[in-house]
Parts: C-alpha cells; sequence; structure tokens
C-alpha cells in the first residue's frame, strides 16, 4: 500500500460518517479513528439591569394568624438535614421506603438524600403514621424543607 492509497483513505473517512477504520494488506496493518467532533458554546453574559424599589403595598386592615394552618395539623415534621435531591426509593423503579398512611417505627429509612454523591438514609425520630408527604421523588430540597409529617401514636 502506498502513501497515495493511505492518503485516499483518509480522505474518504474524512467525508463520510465513519469513525473506524481498520486494514491489513500485504502485512501491513492501519488503524484510523476519527473522534467525533466537540462542540463548545459560550453562555451568553448576564446583562443586570439596576433595580428601583417598589412602593411598599398596602396591608390589609385584617390579620390573620400567621400559622394558623401549620398549628392545626398534629404531628412531627420531619425535615431534611441537607440540600440535595430527594428518593423516595432505594433504587429506580423500587417500592418506595413509606407511603401515606404507613406506619413507621423509630429509626425505620423514609427515604434517601443525595448530596455530592454520598447516598443519605434519612430516618424517623418518632413511632407513627406518615400523614404528609411534601416532595416528589428525584425533587431537589433545601436545608431544614419538610419531607414528611408523622402523627404519633403507632
Amino acid at each position: 500500500m502506498d502513501y497515495k492509497a493511505i492518503e485516499q483513505l483518509m480522505k474518504a473517512m474524512d467525508e463520510t460518517n465513519l469513525t473506524h477504520l481498520e486494514i491489513e494488506e500485504e502485512g501491513i496493518k492501519i488503524k484510523m479513528k476519527k473522534e467525533k467532533e466537540v462542540v463548545t458554546v459560550a453562555a451568553a453574559e448576564p446583562k443586570f439591569q439596576p433595580v428601583t424599589e417598589a412602593a411598599a403595598p398596602k396591608t390589609a386592615e385584617k390579620t390573620e394568624e400567621p400559622s394558623s394552618k401549620t398549628e392545626e395539623k398534629e404531628g412531627t415534621l420531619v425535615c431534611s438535614p441537607i440540600v440535595g435531591t430527594f428518593y423516595s426509593a432505594p433504587a429506580p423503579g423500587a417500592k418506595p421506603f413509606v407511603s401515606l398512611g404507613d406506619k413507621v417505627k423509630k429509626g425505620d429509612v423514609l427515604c434517601i438524600i443525595e448530596a455530592m454523591k454520598l447516598m443519605n438514609e434519612i430516618e424517623s425520630d418518632v413511632d407513627g403514621e406518615i400523614v404528609e408527604i411534601f416532595v416528589q421523588n428525584e425533587e431537589m430540597v433545601e436545608y431544614n424543607q419538610p419531607l414528611f409529617r408523622i402523627k404519633g401514636g403507632c
């Protein structure tokens, strides 16, 4: 195989969608591999605009108890101890650790929160029944965000 033939192979490979070519002829073995082209797109520069202060909204004369709804509900809130991704089950497609109405005991695993590629099991601090689930599977959660409400008296 002469130089012209090799050059023609290179040109043909460049002009086609081939990514790998191996030829053996007259005891000479040639391997050619074409890497896929990586396209990098630069992010647009953020544009900042001055913020003007808005007039304070008029307050209503009637005032409500700020947390009357949350005070009515009984039970213990289980809040996220870390920022991360909430997982309701041990694996994709697996049965969730807990569902509404499930009875749990202190130490039972309620969910997993992934933070920095570490899986953190969140356990119940009390015995009781799951009466509310505040987040969906694979949802991002913040520090101290409510995850579950457990009503005591299992």
